[in-house]
């Protein structure tokens, strides 16, 4: 039997987009010889499509939706992800399922296991499904599965029941699972292993589709494949962009299919990659096509302004400089020079007497008090005023140029530099926003080399550099990376041998400035635990060794 994985990008809510883009598909796949086509999980509506499930018009869209495919994919089957309704008495209002549609018939398949953790909210809407049925299919018994239900394997199981355990049951000939598994720098090694872990354990062949694409801050790498059942990948869709492939499953069943051996992405050049598309979705999403960045010289803004480029065309991108009297010659040569090599426009505001306007209104009320955060903060934020403008008056998109070792521990300026639409680097670390530049520079130099070599500095006030208010950023984001992305406690980081006092200073800076965080823009997600939906601290909150 051939079967197509259709790894697809979905427009949460956009029904007709997702509807004509799956029936396409599968018209498509039909015509290669197909006999049955795989979507991914929720395809119909989107992933995630959150509190959006309370509307009972939304559900009924999707239902609509999925009468439309199966009026118009007569000869050819379809597995696609959908909510329905749970018309029990009691319960959570919805199931989150799989349809399975042939010959104008639509059956159901529930999913059980439902996450609750980090960016995942699914108990918020679903009820797991207690049922385990097999799906039958010209002569062929099969698993189909939805997402976490292969998750909960290993030595360290989440969940009280297996599904697998219940469908090997029934004996079925391979498994289909259906997936929005968001990317992380880390999953798509982790997901490879899960499934392979379901392989070895039970096997029989496995076929995984997943979501491509961003949803804000969520980012979908794709990496759909087949698994023959001896364990060897023979077929895997690329990352970052939609595909349709066709296996046949008596190559899976049988190894008579090609093993794949293509070497695997490094970690950079995926965070480069999925940057670069969760820009890409985001404006395309949103109906916007041209952003504006504060470009100051340093390395955040220069990273920021090539993925921005290279995600909407550099012509869209516009470099805004705001020299004051504290700027170095250099910054401003450096970002004219990026935006010279990449081909974009730039504007020249200079900031020095908008902000002498502001000595002079406040001199009464500061009177003699020495130079200090405050002045500082108000650069900041002549110069996020400023890109705001610009922003309302021609219709650009502000992107934040923050890293998440700065937003972190509140090196940032509420209204001032922490503000935008998007925040392209809010979850890439100092020490990572190098790595970025040097990859972007591997086949010759976009970003000016001084501004990688310099050290980082906000240029608010004389010979100012970073490392006069924070540690360096490599002892800084090592702390950083123990505590947020590994849950370290302080007694557990100095055991771990970092200095006490460092330890002390690091963590009270990262729980006191939690507010901040709480006002900045929608973060594309790129760590196992960044900031915004997948980790939900309290504001008010003390933990210290």
């Amino acid at each position: 039997m051939k079967i197509a994985l259709a790894q697809l990008n979905y427009h949460i809510g956009n029904f007709e987009a997702n509807t004509q883009k799956i029936i396409a598909e599968a018209l498509k796949a039909q015509s290669l010889g197909a006999e049955l086509v795989v979507f991914a999980e929720l395809a119909i509506c989107g992933y995630p499509p959150r509190d959006f499930l309370e509307f009972d018009d939304f559900i009924d869209r999707c239902q609509h939706a999925v009468a439309d495919i199966a009026s118009q994919c007569e000869n050819i089957a379809v597995i696609v992800g959908t909510p329905i309704r749970n018309l029990a008495e009691k319960g959570k209002p919805l199931f989150n399922s799989a349809a399975f549609i042939a010959n104008g018939e639509v059956q159901f398949f529930k999913k059980a296991l439902l996450p609750n953790y980090d960016v995942f909210d699914e108990y918020r809407y679903f009820e797991p499904s207690r049922e385990f049925e097999i799906l039958h299919f010209n002569g062929k018994k099969i698993a189909l599965t939805i997402c976490e239900d292969l998750w909960n394997i290993g030595n360290d199981p989440l969940y009280t029941i297996n599904p697998m355990d219940e469908l090997m049951k029934q004996q079925p000939d391979f498994m289909i699972n259906i997936a929005a598994s968001p990317f992380d720098y880390r999953q798509a090694k982790a997901r490879t292993e899960v499934l392979q872990q379901n392989v070895g354990k039970y096997k029989i062949p496995l076929i995984y589709v997943n979501h491509v694409g961003a949803q804000t801050e969520l980012l979908f790498d794709g990496g759909s494949m087949a698994i023959s059942s001896e364990n060897k990948i023979q077929l895997k869709l690329p990352f970052f962009r939609e595909d349709m492939q066709l296996v046949e499953t008596d190559s899976l069943l049988n190894e008579s299919g090609v093993v794949l051996t293509k070497p695997e992405s490094t970690e950079i050049e995926l965070i480069h990659d999925a940057l670069v598309m969760g820009i890409k979705n985001y404006f395309e999403k949103l109906g916007f096509n041209k952003a504006i960045l504060g470009l100051s010289g340093g390395i955040d803004s220069a990273v920021t302004m090539v993925l921005a480029a290279k995600a909407l065309g550099a012509e869209n991108v516009v470099g805004l400089l705001m020299p004051s009297q504290y700027s170095s010659d250099h910054s401003v040569d450096d970002a004219l020079q990026l935006a010279i090599n990449l081909g974009s426009p730039y504007k020249t505001i200079p900031i020095k007497e908008l902000y002498d306007s502001f000595e002079v209104q406040l001199e009464t009320e500061f009177k003699d008090l020495p130079f200090g955060l405050a002045e500082e903060n108000i650069q900041a934020r002549i110069r996020g005023v400023l890109l705001m403008a610009l922003s309302n008056k021609f219709g650009y998109i502000v992107l934040n140029t923050s890293n998440k070792s700065e937003a972190a521990v509140g090196y940032g300026t509420l209204y001032g530099d922490m503000n935008g639409g998007l925040s392209v680097l809010g979850d890439v670390y100092k020490t990572r926003v190098f790595e970025l530049a040097r990859y972007i520079n591997k086949d010759g130099e976009v970003i000016p080399q001084n501004t990688i070599t310099k050290p980082p500095s906000a240029e608010l006030r004389p010979n100012q550099k970073d490392s006069d208010s924070l540690p360096d950023y490599d002892i800084l984001d090592q702390i950083l990376f123990q505590y947020i992305e590994c849950r370290k406690g302080p007694k557990e980081l100095i055991a771990m041998g970092f200095e006490e006092k460092i330890v002390n200073r690091v963590l009270k800076l990262v729980n006191t400035n939690e507010y901040k965080r709480h006002q900045t823009p929608p973060i594309l997600r790129v760590t196992p635990k960044a900031f915004g939906m997948g980790r939900r601290m309290p504001i008010v909150a003390r933990y210290l060794s």
